[in-house]
């Protein structure tokens, strides 16, 4: 028997003044390696090459102007079915306190291909108020997680 998981294609959804789009080819990578270098706590040393492969093993979700410019960006590392990592989001500074953030993450929960996840995670340092508003909270058994992290290797 053969499942198939990730059923709709394509979407986008009109949000105020923006659009939020999984189309691929509206992407810029290296747009969005330079914005993370410079806005994303994490996003300093981040490579081209890394970041490329990880939005093309993801599911993952841009915020556009009108004029078709890169506003924000977030991408779900999930199985489809089970488990769902919402990672890597960010608003451009001059878009930011508009609501962009929150209906982003929402597109993103609120995925069809998605809608069957029970079970989602995220990491954040600074946003757990932006967060709760869409439903997540601490981790109350976290002694049970366990993580296993190498030193980087040079991307290619």
């Amino acid at each position: 028997m053969k499942l198939q998981c990730y059923e709709t294609g394509e979407f986008s959804w009109p949000e105020g003044d923006y659009v939020i789009s999984t189309e691929r080819h509206r992407i810029d990578p290296a747009a969005l390696v330079d914005f993370y270098r410079a806005e994303a706590y994490w996003g300093g040393s981040l490579e081209p090459g890394r970041f490329l492969c990880a939005v093309e093993s993801s599911l993952p979700m841009g915020a556009y102007t009108a004029g078709g410019a890169v506003a924000g960006f977030c991408r779900v590392v999930t199985d489809g079915a089970m488990f769902a990592y919402l990672r890597d989001v960010l608003i451009l500074p001059e878009h930011r306190g508009k609501g962009l953030g929150l209906a982003l993450c929402r597109r993103a929960l609120e995925h069809p291909d998605l809608a069957r996840i029970n079970n989602w995670l995220l990491r954040t340092k600074d946003a757990q108020a932006l967060y709760a508003r869409l439903g997540f909270g601490p981790v109350e058994m976290s002694e049970g997680y366990m993580r296993r992290q190498t030193a980087p290797v040079a991307w290619r």
